[in-house]
């Protein structure tokens, strides 16, 4: 059986609180893209309905700044093509539903699953984290669009939540909290779902997954109680 290639950055999110776009994750970026200065960013999960210029623009100021260069994939007339020969790919959040209905509209899905298991090195944030487990069934997205499956690039064997929260004391919201709609998707869908708080990623080697960042991730399994595991962990199901 041959070693697994899968080389994955699995974010959380693009932006912690008060700092720059993907400020806190930059370094590990500029290690884990040493090898290409040429990176295709996939805009169109579009965060609050910006262009997909406007989107791409955003993610090349960050990638300049450890001389990087982006170029969108909807620039290209074939995007299939333009993954052919790509040595990377950068996968924006924004609507979880619109990726991945735009994925499945461009014959993207499938390709880019393929070209990650071949070794191409693939980073995520929120949306783009979202994709990488077997279905987008545990986004915090609200359905603007319906894609024609819920299955998606099935990089790892569970579910991504990004952006995880835990209830706050005292507080009196009545709306159920993420580990609620998480059992409530336990009730029908067997995967594993973890649960990746704001500063968090995951690290995929091969068929090895580790935890990084400074927070603890929560992870819901069908039948278990919901526990913690720290920072540094490797994930095993």
């Amino acid at each position: 059986m041959k070693p697994s290639l899968k080389k994955l950055i699995i974010a959380s999110t693009s932006t912690v609180h008060g700092g720059k776009y993907l400020g806190y994750i930059k370094p590990t970026l500029a290690d884990f893209f040493k090898d290409t200065d040429e990176i295709i960013f996939v805009p169109y999960a579009r965060p609050g309905g910006i262009s997909h210029d406007e989107y791409t623009a955003i993610a090349q100021k960050a990638f300049a700044e450890i001389g990087k260069k982006i170029t969108g994939l909807h620039t290209f007339d074939n995007p299939i093509e333009a993954l052919e020969t790509a040595k990377a790919v950068f996968t924006g959040g924004g609507n979880t539903f619109l990726l991945v209905s735009q994925l499945y509209k461009f014959e993207v899905m499938p390709f880019l699953r393929q070209r990650i298991f071949e070794g191409l090195a693939y980073f995520g944030t929120s949306a783009g984290a979202n994709i990488t487990g077997l279905t987008m069934q545990t986004t915090n997205d609200m359905p603007i669009i319906y894609p024609p499956s819920f299955k998606t690039l099935g990089a790892i064997p569970f579910n991504i939540n990004p952006h995880y929260l835990d209830p706050v004391p005292g507080n009196k919201h009545m709306g159920e909290t993420r580990e609620t709609r998480i059992n409530e998707f336990h009730k029908i869908n067997p995967q594993p779902v973890v649960g990746l708080r704001e500063g968090s990623w995951l690290e995929v080697k091969g068929d090895r997954i580790f935890l990084r960042g400074e927070l603890k991730a929560r992870v819901f399994e069908q039948t278990k109680p919901a526990y913690e595991i720290e920072s540094g962990s490797e994930l095993r199901f």
